[in-house]
């Protein structure tokens, strides 16, 4: 039997179980399966790891260029380009990069010709739609450039989980802007995507610090952040990004979850200008898990986290070291029954007059998601001054159905002027945006 507000909403169009303070807007971000990148192929990724079979087989391809005549060879990569025209930035250059990357692995062939090289490259490379199955769980910070902004109101970039074939998952972004009164609206999104190149790889005990970097050519939703470090391998799942003030200076900081097919830990991804990127792995107890989210400053001369190292409750968690995060105080506990199973972060607190707003996941019955909020003392976070009793937003009867089915989520909202824009996905599979009236919220908060 349907639930009364679902009846309601039928016969009225208004949705009774929404706040009153919170607008739904009507943009979507959905998946699209034409935007792909082209990645590594071949008998394994990475030729320094090729065993000895696979430089065989590796060999056995340029063989088979190699005894290509050349008007053969250069109609075929004339053919090639035409069949991929339009589709990739600099392909060309793809393929001789990839060549070159591959040069470990071949045996004897040292004088290839530039054709066949770039023919050799293309046969070590595939084409791969990322955001095939979902795009989703988006956080929220202001455009390092205001430039174009609308008048009384700001640039934005988004950071959104992109997932395609294996269930692997990317960081992509958007720009887009928030309207004085609050609406938001998106940029085109470009037809092209390509994969950051690495820049520095820095071996550390635990894990790898890379530096990757994209071509400032182009628009900022054509970059794409694929996994390449071994932790990342199935994932670079859930970036809270937050623009956080060091000594008067902003970068932008995001937590996220690593991936490797069987275990997770939390990473940090670091940028000025999102067009170089610095990934390293956080170490101690609380990195262990997901859902991490970073303060947007300093708190008492010290950093300051959101952690949910018991896969239940939320803590506290400070620290001197960005990368070493131990300890911590419990702060919430599942309370309500719409999150009865757990709790979690849904990104960054948020820094108002009032003290700091959390808002947060909560999991109930049939494993329904739905996106609360939390009110803590501006100076010591540990206090909690409210509360909301009810979900800020619940899964709408028409948004159920998806990749995951019953789940609103959310990695990160921004406060602009006197609203919450908060960007939120849908059963796993698409983003929507909502904006939340602070003051009305507030009012709504059981203190």
């Amino acid at each position: 039997m349907p639930e009364p507000s679902a009846i309601a909403h039928k016969q009225t169009g208004v949705d009774l179980s929404q706040p009153a303070f919170l607008n739904r807007q009507a943009l979507y971000l959905r998946p699209d399966p034409s935007r792909v990148v082209v990645r590594r192929f071949g008998p394994t990724a990475e030729p320094r790891d090729l065993n000895p079979v696979d430089k065989i087989r590796a060999n056995h391809i340029v063989d088979r260029v190699l005894a290509l005549d050349c008007d053969t060879a250069e109609s075929l990569l004339a053919d090639v380009l035409e069949n991929f025209k339009g589709r990739h930035r600099n392909l060309l250059e793809k393929f001789e990069q990839r060549a070159d990357e591959m040069e470990d692995a071949f045996a004897t062939h040292c004088d290839f010709t530039r054709i066949q090289r770039q023919l050799v490259g293309a046969y070590f490379l595939h084409e791969y739609s990322f955001e095939a199955a979902a795009l989703f769980n988006p956080s929220i910070v202001s455009h390092p450039d205001q430039s174009g902004a609308p008048p009384g109101g700001r640039r934005f970039i988004l950071s959104v989980r992109a997932v395609g074939e294996g269930h692997i998952s990317s960081l992509t972004f958007r720009s887009g802007s928030i309207a004085s009164d609050g609406s938001v609206s998106v940029d085109p999104t470009s037809r092209l995507a390509s994969i950051a190149t690495l820049r520095n790889r820095m071996a550390r005990l635990d894990g790898n610090d890379v530096e990757v970097v994209f071509s400032p050519d182009g628009d900022i939703s054509e970059r794409v952040i694929f996994p390449i470090t071994a932790s990342q391998s199935n994932g670079i799942e859930d970036a809270r990004f937050v623009a956080f003030d060091e000594a008067g200076r902003t970068v932008f900081r995001a937590t996220y979850t690593a991936y490797d097919g069987r275990a997770i830990r939390s990473e940090l991804i670091e940028t000025s200008d999102f067009l170089s990127f610095r990934m390293s792995p956080l170490r101690g107890t609380a990195a262990t898990n997901k859902g991490m989210a970073l303060f947007p400053r300093k708190i008492g001369g010290r950093y300051a986290m959101i952690a949910r190292q018991d896969n239940e409750n939320l803590y506290l968690i400070y620290s001197d070291d960005l990368f070493t995060w131990d300890g911590g105080v419990v702060i919430l506990k599942p309370q309500f029954p719409w999150e009865f199973v757990q709790i979690g972060t849904c990104g960054s607190p948020i820094e108002l007059d009032e003290g700091w707003l959390l808002l947060t996941h909560g999991v109930g019955p049939v494993r329904k998601y739905a996106i609360g909020a939390v009110l803590l003392d501006k100076q010591d976070p540990s206090k909690v001054l409210a509360r909301s009793r009810e979900p800020l937003v619940r899964p709408e009867p028409s948004e159920r159905e998806g990749y995951v089915p019953n789940v609103v989520y959310t990695c990160g909202a921004i406060r602009h002027n006197d609203h919450i824009v908060l960007p939120y996905a849908v059963s796993d599979t698409f983003c929507n945006f909502a904006t939340i009236r602070i003051a009305a919220l507030m009012q709504a908060m059981e203190h």
